[in-house]
């Protein structure tokens, strides 16, 4: 078997013992060969080489289901072959087909305004099926073929593994700047209240909501364990495009203030790599030295600014680069799990089926994807029913849950740069909600 098919194998199985009981898991349509192992995955024509990255490759709606489970390949056809369980559903081709983003190299003209993939264009989002990890369900899936064959591989418990709070640094003040100040008495609320502004203390920033942040995600590291919770914000360190703005400074009084806010709170640092840097990649490694030099810390975190990756293999950059975990992976406009998946997982290029040292973690929710009218456009209610249904589901099957809120919509000022003025109300609500969830089970 390919690495790639052996590392999916393993991948969907999980856990310290997934490269052994791996090995009873065969990928093939040679019955000769069946014997060899418990359970037989027979393939699909996708990996192919007439298949593989022409039109074919493209699952066909509606989708076939496999025990409840939405299947891409295959038939839900399952039958014993003497003491083998051989199951016609190729769980294998449609873990990958989700894992590597594959559509999008077969969907290249299919791009926002702003060079992204849009979710409700997915076929996770098309079929039904953005709200549910999927992968992870055929693992399960994978995993009960496995005892039904008398091997005894246990099922992870019911739990959520890791919770990621993280905050992207898009506009950390509102009127720090003197280009700032000049913009507010201008275009706000005149000369009198940009003096105000400017001349408070960064405590009264309408943007500085950074204590706030670090005592609600401390909340839950508190209640569930360091090992449990990581807080992590994401710094802009570069970009010279229109949605790079404001560009701050990072040498700045104010910003060497927040940086020491970070440090002390035990939050971890990333960086935010720029608009035109999901442009042009190759300005990754440069925006990530000059992070470094600031913080006096290794970066090995990153999330494109307005998760701008543009196309899959530009994943290359950033392991060149030296960025180690990769945070982008979630729709702008709809929120739920872009890989198909809540776990940890390496990239692999689907150009060249190449198996990274990159580290993905999905982004499930993020604030201004549920409220903008141009994306899901909810309201209060609506979004936190759908948020709990997110973490529910990262439960079930053992998930890190990744959340991404901005410092600037939860400004109790007004200022928010999106529509809804309760994204600070349910972040809270949801803290409380998840360490209740984790704690509780």
């Amino acid at each position: 078997m390919s690495p790639e098919v052996l590392y999916i194998i393993s991948f969907l199985i999980g856990g310290d013992k997934a490269e052994t009981f791996g090995s009873l898991v065969g990928y093939t349509s040679d019955q000769n060969k069946f014997s060899r192992y418990k359970v037989v995955i027979i393939p699909s024509p996708f990996f192919k080489d007439n298949v593989y990255g022409t039109p074919a490759s493209i699952p066909a709606l509606p989708l076939r289901e496999i025990e409840g489970v939405p299947l891409l390949f295959g038939s839900p056809k399952m039958e014993w072959y003497g003491d083998t369980w051989v199951v016609h559903a190729d769980i294998i081709a449609s873990a990958y087909f989700l894992l590597t983003r594959y559509e999008e190299i077969r969907r290249r003209d299919v791009r926002d305004i702003h060079g992204r993939f849009p979710g409700k264009e997915s076929l996770p989002y098309k079929a039904g099926f953005i709200h549910r990890p999927i992968v992870d369900e055929y693992g399960k899936l994978l995993r009960r073929w496995l005892r039904q064959t008398r091997i005894p591989i246990p099922e992870p418990e019911a739990n959520i593994s890791k919770i990621w709070l993280t905050h992207d640094v898009d506009a950390p003040f509102y009127c720090r700047t003197f280009r700032s100040f000049i913009r507010e008495a201008v275009k706000g609320e005149g000369l009198v209240k940009a003096w105000e502004y400017y001349n408070a203390p960064l405590t009264s920033d309408p943007f500085y909501t950074f204590p706030w942040l670090i005592e609600q995600d401390n909340s839950v590291k508190n209640a569930i364990g360091k090992e449990h919770c990581e807080s992590l914000f994401f710094f802009k360190a570069g970009g010279t495009t229109k949605y790079d703005k404001p560009k701050y400074n990072l040498h700045s009084k104010d910003m060497k203030a927040l940086l020491h806010l970070c440090k002390t709170g035990h939050c971890l640092i990333g960086l935010h790599s720029s608009y035109e840097a999901g442009i042009t990649p190759s300005l990754i490694r440069q925006e990530k030295d000059i992070l470094r030099k600031v913080t006096g810390q290794p970066i090995l975190y990153n999330r494109h600014h307005y998760l701008c990756s543009h196309e899959p293999e530009d994943m290359d950059w950033l392991e060149k680069a030296g960025i180690t975990d990769d945070f982008t992976m979630g729709y702008a406009d709809v929120s739920g799990f872009r890989l198909g998946t809540c776990r940890p997982v390496l990239w692999i290029n689907p150009i060249n089926k190449r198996i990274s040292s990159l580290t993905l973690h999905p982004l499930n929710i993020m604030d201004c994807s549920l409220s903008e009218p141009q994306y899901m456009g909810m309201g209060y209610e609506e979004a936190l029913v759908y948020c709990l249904q997110i973490a529910e589901q990262v439960r079930l099957v053992n998930g890190e849950l990744v959340l991404l809120w901005h410092n600037s919509t939860v400004s109790l000022s007004g200022k928010s740069p999106v529509s809804a003025n309760w994204h600070r109300e349910l972040y809270a609500q949801i803290v409380r909600e998840i360490k209740t969830l984790t704690i509780n089970n």
